[in-house]
């Protein structure tokens, strides 16, 4: 992902393979995941250390991604980590190489949501 474009999107975050899970939803993916990373969010995410995204949806409408958010909220772990598995058998972090951190010149994506 060369720019940092705004989406919304449902996503998990992870702190390792099969570890603590995140479920949330935003309408800009870059900006929160970076949040999640610098540990700005007090709470669950930051308290377990869920600084990995490893699945997100994009949508075309908050609604959409409201309602997934809400049903995947729901759902047992093992369906969770289904999801996962399926589009993520890694585990790989999918913002690895979303925020040139070396670069001087870069600054991190602001969240309007």
């Amino acid at each position: 992902m060369g720019t940092h474009r705004t989406f919304i999107a449902t996503y998990i975050m992870a702190n390792r393979r099969n570890g603590a899970l995140y479920t949330g939803m935003t309408a800009n993916l870059v900006a929160r995941v970076w949040k999640h990373r610098t540990g700005v969010y007090e709470g669950f995410s930051k308290q377990h250390g869920c600084t990995r995204l490893v699945w997100f949806e994009r949508f075309a409408w908050v609604v959409e991604a409201i309602r997934r958010e809400k049903q995947i909220k729901e759902w047992k772990r093992d369906w969770k980590l289904a999801l996962i598995e399926r589009s993520n058998p890694d585990w790989l972090d999918l913002a690895a190489d979303w925020y040139p951190e070396t670069d001087p010149n870069w600054v991190p994506p602001a969240e309007q949501d």
